[in-house]
């Protein structure tokens, strides 16, 4: 293993690859579509692409419900296409990462086929089956994330209820069954020899279940039109301390392959929880996601919080992460609105640890209406008016000004969005204002600076409602200063900066000098190269 492995200083893109090109004219993004865009890709300046499942699935939950973990769906192309894409991006020095679906499979799965054929089929453990309760009612109150209702669906055939975390067409696989882990460590086994370079491991944190199947309790701050699933508190059904013993074998799985190969793991937990999730010594997931970012107060104190809490909780060793946006949670220019999303792309960008991107917010996308007669996803249509639909967030990327923004020739497959001559790759390419050079601009300096990338992070006292951090490595230092609202700051230091601004949100607001305060407008961010640190962090200051 490298000294410093190549994603501590990786920027991680998600492409979502229903929507990011289309080849062949269907309205559905294909892995030609992809390489089609490869050179985007590497001018953008990414370290290494994410893509959502590609397997065969007949897309009950678009690819989460996977019928092979060994091919492609026809949907996207080949193993062959996939062969080029992957050669492609690794000669542009891009990695890539696959989203590995080790929860459930699909029910046109043939190992679940298998299951439900006979209680005695040698695959019958493979999933989860509990006979009904006395009463005929389910085994317990677990509930559905996907519809709201119970996770237990009967089968008629057999006389059981088998579970189900998500849609009824995604049975829970037993991962207390040692058989199932030895298959699924071959299915990693098959794309790691083919030469991908990690795995985005999809709700790691609820493969393994209560053993007993005990109730969840009541959720005492479920308020009426809260997501039904939400009425009861995931105690039993998620988050078993058993499932650091799964992460450990697979993290031991990539240390058979050459080349820092990367373990991350989706974990919608607390930051005292989702630590955990890097394992006893370091020996789970090299980055469980850090989410928390997008559901944190926008206001410096409470951001400010969440990091210094974050980074004191990591375990010794442990590299941090932080997520903006992904495809299952509203943009981030829509939650906050297209000015503070360059706030928060700055953030993103100059926080210690590994950035995850998600394609289309380096253009600012927003969220896409969906008239309710072409809602697809199967949260939106299951729980109608509880802000469930993740098809918003999945809308296609526009290129340019051209038919159907350069998605497709045909009919996409979702709406695209609004402000299309403005809000395309090809149009804001041109704009050294825009929110894609705003990104552009940043991984480019990131990449030249390692203070930014690998640097020891602390907190920088001002006075002003602002937001302000200093990363230093190796003598070069700088101070990040965000203004998280659209009203003007004076900002002023505990210590004279003695410094200049070197990028800002604001194009126009570069090369000033900066003393002890600096003068932020509405919305803006700046980072300032420091000619001297002075005492300018905090004692608590971590790194």
């Amino acid at each position: 293993m490298s000294e410093q492995p190549w994603w501590q200083k990786a920027v991680i893109y998600q492409i979502y690859p229903r929507s990011f090109q289309d080849s062949n004219g269907d309205g559905i993004g294909d892995l030609k579509g992809i390489l089609d865009r490869v050179d985007y890709l590497s001018w953008l300046d990414i370290d290494a692409v994410w893509i959502s499942p590609i397997y065969p699935s007949p897309m009950a939950d678009f690819g989460y419900d996977v019928a092979n973990y060994v091919d492609i769906d026809p949907l996207f192309g080949t193993l062959a296409s996939f062969d080029r894409l992957l050669s492609a991006l690794h000669q542009r020095g891009i990695r890539v990462i696959l989203d590995f679906v080790p929860n459930h499979t699909s029910h046109e799965h043939p190992w679940f086929q298998e299951a439900r054929a006979s209680r005695n089929n040698h695959r019958r453990d493979w999933y989860i089956w509990r006979d009904p309760r006395p009463d005929r009612e389910p085994p317990n109150n677990w509930l559905s994330v996907a519809t709201g209702g119970s996770a237990w669906e009967f089968d008629r055939a057999t006389g059981q209820y088998y579970y189900h975390a998500f849609l009824a067409e995604q049975p829970d696989l037993n991962w207390r069954n040692p058989a199932v882990r030895a298959a699924m460590y071959d299915v990693l086994r098959f794309w790691l020899d083919r030469g991908v370079d990690g795995f985005r491991v999809d709700t790691i944190w609820r493969l393994i279940k209560d053993a007993a199947f005990r109730d969840n309790p009541v959720n005492p701050n479920y308020r009426d039109g809260d997501p039904p699933f939400r009425r009861l508190l995931q105690v039993y059904s998620t988050d078993q301390p058993e499932v650091f013993e799964v992460a450990a074998e697979m993290r031991r799985v990539l240390a058979e392959y050459p080349g820092d190969r990367l373990l991350i793991g989706e974990v919608y937990l607390p930051v005292k929880r989702l630590v955990a999730y890097y394992g006893p010594n370091l020996t789970g997931a090299h980055l469980p996601f850090n989410f928390n970012l997008m559901f944190v107060e926008w206001k410096p104190d409470a951001v400010l919080r969440l990091i210094q809490e974050y980074e004191a909780s990591l375990p010794l060793g442990a590299w941090p992460n932080w997520v903006l946006g992904n495809h299952d949670q509203a943009r981030i220019a829509s939650r906050l609105g297209l000015a503070q999303a360059r706030v928060a792309m700055t953030l993103l960008m100059t926080l210690r640890g590994t950035p995850t991107l998600y394609y289309g917010d380096e253009l600012g996308l927003e969220n896409v209406p969906i008239p309710p007669e072409r809602v697809r996803d199967p949260f939106g249509v299951n729980m109608p008016g509880t802000g469930q639909d993740r098809d918003p967030e999945r809308t296609p990327m526009p290129w340019d000004r051209s038919a159907n923004a350069g998605f497709t020739a045909g009919e996409p497959w979702l709406p695209l969005g609004r402000d299309l001559s403005i809000q395309n790759v090809e149009a804001q390419k041109r704009d050294a204002s825009s929110m894609l050079a705003l990104t552009r601009a940043l991984l480019d300096l990131r990449r030249r600076e390692l203070a930014l990338s690998v640097g020891d992070w602390a907190p920088l006292a001002v006075e002003g409602d602002a937001l302000a951090y200093i990363r230093r490595r190796d003598g070069r230092r700088f101070a990040v200063v965000l203004n998280l609202e659209p009203v003007p700051k004076a900002v002023r230091f505990a210590d004279d900066l003695r410094g200049r601004t070197i990028l800002s949100t604001h194009p126009d607001h570069t090369g000033y000098a900066v003393g002890d305060r600096t003068e932020l407008d509405a919305d803006e961010a700046v980072i300032i190269a420091m000619e001297h640190a002075g005492n300018t962090a905090r004692p608590d200051a971590t790194g």
